[in-house]
């Protein structure tokens, strides 16, 4: 991924929040000698440094990190088109605009081990539920669900390298960047709002010196 200096990440809260409110990404798995790599969309818990998640034994990731351990969480969104006409202001003629796209994007890097044990699968399913539904009173997996457990294997990737985006408009003055969060609040389509707050949020952080 290529990261632009107006576009590179300002610090580790900025994005562990982002990944964090995401919680949903595509792991991959390079695997050895393969044509293509393995790429499974999947929820997943980042705690501390380390992502967890879990998915069905089935699933051919496993036998990619088999041969290959380190994979990559790739998680993108708040996400919004922004066309060219919406780059002109104060008498710029619209039709020199270039439309663009506002996103964010961050990918996490580890070395994977597959965890199989029933009570060890729990652990995982444990920590997931209680950032999905927290105070929500569930089964305990074990007690409830053993043979299930067996069908279903979990992963842990403690992260060693992050790369951070943050493609909000960087590379043009507070006044362009202003007028495109009016767009997209007025335009109120999927990502939108969420765009326009990244946004804003990046310029205050320029305009505080952080």
């Amino acid at each position: 991924m290529y990261i632009a200096p107006v576009d590179a990440g300002l610090d580790e809260d900025e994005w562990r929040t982002f990944v964090t409110a995401q919680g949903f990404g595509h792991l991959v798995a390079a695997g050895r000698d393969r044509d293509v790599p393995v790429v499974v969309p999947t929820q997943f818990v980042l705690e501390g440094d380390e992502i967890l998640l879990h998915l069905v034994a089935r699933n051919p990731v496993f036998a990619a990190i088999a041969e290959q351990p380190r994979v990559l969480m790739s998680v993108a969104g708040d996400w919004a088109f922004i066309p060219s006409t919406w780059k002109a202001i104060d008498g710029e003629d619209p039709l020199l605009g270039i439309p663009t796209t506002y996103y964010a994007a961050v990918q996490l890097v580890g070395a994977a081990s597959v965890v199989d044990e029933p009570e060890r699968v729990a652990e995982i399913l444990r920590v997931q539920l209680e950032r999905i539904e927290p105070g929500v009173d569930v089964a305990d997996p074990v007690q409830a669900h053993r043979p299930l457990l067996r069908t279903i294997r979990g992963i842990r990737v403690p992260v060693d390298e992050v790369r951070a985006k943050f493609k909000y408009g960087g590379n043009v003055d507070a006044a362009h960047r202003r007028a495109v969060v009016e767009r997209l609040r007025q335009r109120r389509g999927p990502g939108d709002l969420a765009a326009a707050a990244q946004t804003l949020r990046r310029m205050g952080s320029e305009e505080s010196g952080a």
